[in-house]
């Protein structure tokens, strides 16, 4: 566990109960049964099955930091809570767990990334700054029309100033509906090659019955994979500091994201 949890501040009581809350929310949060299991498995103390789910999950977390005099206990409990190999099939279910997690983690200047780990970011001093940088970008993008799906990947990453991991959220939630539409389950150019492309390709734009019509599937097909490789894979690679991303382009960028999903609703699927 020797990680960036090691070196952060313990979480205020209102922070621990934001974050309680949103693990345990009476609809959509862990069950009673899952708490119990999850803290074992981080090694805390369980204070009282029987209490409200979050607040039992409140004072176990308080107990623990209150030991350790530092985060790692609570940290450890979202790492195990968040597991992504938890939510095979739930995609949607991790995303939203995830992005309420993070709200309160932007207090700490810590970040719960979809692939399990933890990343810094810059701290958020106050909750209208925190709100404020995820409902900035998130209107100018409903003001455009953004297709949801672009949007669903990427709401705790509407966090940031830099829009970086925004962007990056956004563009793999395309290779996820192409594998969704067509069956299939590489990524990246050869996804989109498996998918769209050829004489009888899986995914059709249109009828591919005149010229014009093959141009317009071999358009979107570049479009594709200049995606993929000009924005999704140098963003997977280079550390943030070194791939700015400003609000505008961002926002264009989205849009894109946002295009290529409605032509990927709207295409026909291979019988």
């Amino acid at each position: 566990m020797a990680d960036k949890r090691s070196s952060v501040r313990p979480l205020t009581a209102a922070e621990l109960e934001s974050l309680s809350k949103a693990l345990a929310d009476t609809s959509d949060g862990l069950t009673g049964s899952e708490i119990g299991r999850l803290l074992e498995q981080a090694k805390i103390e369980d204070p009282d099955p029987t209490m409200t789910k979050w607040k039992r999950l409140y004072n176990a977390l308080a107990a623990a930091q209150n030991g350790a005099r530092a985060a790692t206990p609570t940290l450890n409990f979202i790492h195990h809570a968040l597991a992504p190999a938890r939510y095979v099939g739930k995609q949607i279910v991790f995303e939203h767990r995830r992005s309420l997690v993070n709200v309160t983690l932007a207090f700490v200047g810590l970040q719960f990334e979809s692939n399990g780990k933890f990343a810094r970011i810059d701290a958020v001093a106050t909750l209208v700054e925190a709100e404020e940088r995820a409902s900035r970008l998130r209107s100018s993008l409903q003001a455009r029309g953004v297709h949801t799906d672009a949007l669903r990947f990427c709401r705790a990453e509407l966090l940031q100033d830099n829009y970086f991991h925004a962007v990056l959220e956004a563009s793999k939630s395309v290779a996820e509906k192409i594998r969704t539409r067509s069956g299939l389950t590489t990524d990246g150019a050869g996804l989109v090659d498996q998918a769209l492309t050829g004489v009888d390709p899986i995914l059709r734009l249109n009828a591919l019955s005149t010229g014009s019509e093959k141009s317009e599937q071999s358009g979107f097909v570049n479009l594709l994979k200049g995606l993929f490789g000009v924005f999704r894979n140098p963003t997977s690679h280079a550390p943030k500091a070194t791939w700015p991303m400003g609000e505008a382009d961002a926002l264009d960028l989205l849009t894109l994201v946002s295009y290529s999903h409605r032509r990927i609703d709207a295409a026909t699927k291979r019988t």
